[in-house]
């Protein structure tokens, strides 16, 4: 075993034997893991790229997650309330501003829109066409 790690975090894998192995292996095709700690010469067969690969991304993945600068936001609640609890006579839907006015005209044309498309269809289909 590895000095200074712990028997957990360690794992023994079986090379085939057409498989290069890390410097400085004995000849009995096993190599030890140990995290943090790279493979050396782990080339020659598919499964041995594979592995290699997979470990590259698991470090990549663990570099990305730990390393992520998390920002941090403003707290713009108690803005918000004081805004939306204004008895200033706008509706509730509308007290956004211009964001929230354009979604709710948006909105509308599309309902009046789609209810006179609907009505023209039905209309449409209870006259059909006559047939010569």
């Amino acid at each position: 075993m590895v000095r200074g790690s712990s028997p957990s975090s360690v794992r023994s894998i079986k090379f085939p034997d057409a498989c290069a192995r890390p410097e400085g292996s004995s000849g009995s095709g096993v190599a030890v893991l140990v995290p943090g700690v790279r493979l050396l010469r782990l080339v020659g067969s598919s499964r041995a790229k594979m592995l290699r690969n997979l470990l590259a991304l698991r470090q990549i993945a663990q570099r990305t997650i730990s390393t992520a600068s998390r920002r941090q936001l403003e707290n713009k609640v108690p803005e918000k309330q004081k805004l939306f609890q204004e008895d200033n006579g706008i509706p509730v839907h509308l007290k956004g501003g211009i964001a929230d006015a354009l979604l709710y005209r948006a909105t509308m044309m599309l309902t009046v829109g789609g209810t006179a498309y609907a009505i023209y269809q039905l209309a449409m289909a209870s006259f059909p066409k006559k047939q010569d």
